[in-house]
């Protein structure tokens, strides 16, 4: 980005937002501007396992919304600004102090900062390692545990002390706490919670207060994500046919306005107790006949984008749900190229754009996920934050560094999608302002050595 725009972006800011900005010079990947399929398509991709033809459908996958999934330099600041702002924060401060943060990042580490990788939830600190090598953003706790909430604490602890140490900036910790069938942590000290559809039965006085009673013992134990509530609506009788959602009963109800009311009640309860909200899976999983965890035959023929099941999604976003994961699965009507997870369409054009929603936007699993199986591992990544996602989900800790390195690759070669990975890790430590993973102002890390801009990948 030359010198000239950075001295523009930064006197915008502080006008704006009238937080002094650092602006920091070198090393971003090239100059801005220009259209970005035609960035893509005027030089060779070197990006490990991604063809300039696929990242060229991704960036230009609907010609109104590809410009939108890769801003140029100032609409992506702007962007940034808008929607990285925590709910009831101050959005002013948090994004200031993660574009002045950004600033100071090489490609590689703004590329790790976008990643929430999987460890074994019975190991929580083998992603020690992981967060060093690959300067991780997020670890995800994957499988099921039956460990106090103390002695995960402990442990959760150690692994923000290591990355504050060798990144200088906190992880999100995510987890599967949901309830019912789909409840990660079940040892001492975490109640057992009972599936959705059974809190959907409660009055909302009731859900507020389980909903934040849970929620601020996953806060208590270290916890800053949880990859819940589940927005899909299933209707009447179509359970059986409905695996994902249906058949482990975790939708809160069969109509989208009662499911609306109760994402309305459980978003704010989670997050007035300490522990940032998910809703998922946008746009709706409600409607499918396979599981995309173990199927790439996930399909939704109805949803269009005035779709009645989108309601419940949109009070999320009115409720402030930090973040939305976008599914793995087909919605032909919407886009019939590529799954939603893929679909500068879906995510920046509904969701962004439509929606209104200003958050981090997070995929489904990307790694040990069938749905994706085709694609190859580090395109996944590439492929979801060109179509305007925020922070890239694999379970599987080997993905870690074949991801990272095709994103950094990718910034490398293409400015426009250069840019789009600025204003994803913007949003993210934006995030991470509200949950105390980023001290502010942050020009410099929070504590530890500044870590070295890691090494570009051979060229």
């Amino acid at each position: 980005m030359p010198v000239p725009f950075r001295l523009v972006l930064s006197a915008l800011l502080v006008a704006v937002l009238g937080f002094a900005v650092v602006a920091v010079v070198g090393g971003r990947g090239g100059s801005g501007g220009g259209d970005p399929s035609r960035a893509t398509a005027t030089r060779p991709s070197l990006t490990p396992g991604v063809s300039p033809s696929a990242l060229a459908d991704v960036l230009g996958s609907a010609s109104d919304g590809a410009d939108r999934a890769s801003p140029g330099p100032s609409a992506s600041a702007a962007g940034a600004t808008d929607r990285s702002a925590p709910s009831g924060g101050k959005p002013a401060a948090a994004t200031s102090c993660a574009l002045a943060r950004v600033g100071a990042m090489s490609i590689e580490q703004q590329a790790g900062q976008v990643m929430m990788i999987g460890v074994p939830v019975t190991n929580p600190r083998s992603a020690i390692p992981l967060v060093r090598q690959s300067q991780l953003g997020g670890v995800f706790l994957a499988g099921r545990s039956t460990q106090s909430a103390s002695g995960l604490r402990e442990d959760l602890r150690a692994v923000q002390d290591a990355a504050r140490h060798d990144v200088g900036i906190g992880v999100h910790i995510g987890v599967d706490q949901e309830g019912g069938q789909v409840q990660t942590l079940r040892g001492p000290g975490f109640e057992a919670i009972p599936s959705a559809v059974q809190q959907g039965r409660w009055d909302p006085a009731t859900l507020r207060a389980r909903t934040a009673a849970w929620a601020s013992t996953l806060a208590g134990a270290g916890l800053t994500l949880d990859l819940a509530p589940i927005a899909d609506t299933v209707a009447p009788g179509a359970a059986r046919t409905n695996p994902p959602i249906g058949g482990y009963g975790r939708n809160f109800d069969t109509t989208p306005g009662a499911v609306a009311r109760d994402i309305g009640v459980v978003v704010p309860a989670m997050q007035n107790s300490g522990l940032l909200a998910t809703s998922k899976h946008f746009p709706g999983l409600g409607r499918v006949h396979q599981n995309t965890d173990t199927s790439a035959a996930a399909v939704d023929d109805v949803a269009t984008t005035a779709d009645p099941n989108l309601e419940p999604f949109r009070t999320g976003v009115s409720a402030g749900t930090a973040a939305v994961m976008v599914s793995l699965a087909r919605y032909p009507a919407l886009d019939p190229t590529v799954p939603a997870v893929f679909s500068s369409r879906i995510v920046t054009g509904m969701l962004r754009d439509q929606l209104g929603f200003r958050g981090v936007v997070v995929s489904d699993d990307l790694g040990a996920a069938v749905a994706v199986r085709s694609v190859p591992v580090g395109e996944r990544a590439v492929r979801f934050v060109a179509a305007g996602g925020d922070l890239v989900l694999s379970v599987r800790g080997a993905d870690a560094a074949p991801m990272t390195a095709a994103l950094a690759a990718e910034a490398h070669r293409s400015p426009a999608f250069a840019r789009r990975l600025t204003d994803a890790a913007t949003t993210v430590l934006a995030s991470k302002v509200r949950q105390g993973l980023l001290d502010c102002p942050a020009a410099t890390p929070a504590s530890g050595p500044t870590p070295a801009p890691a090494k570009a990948p051979a060229r």
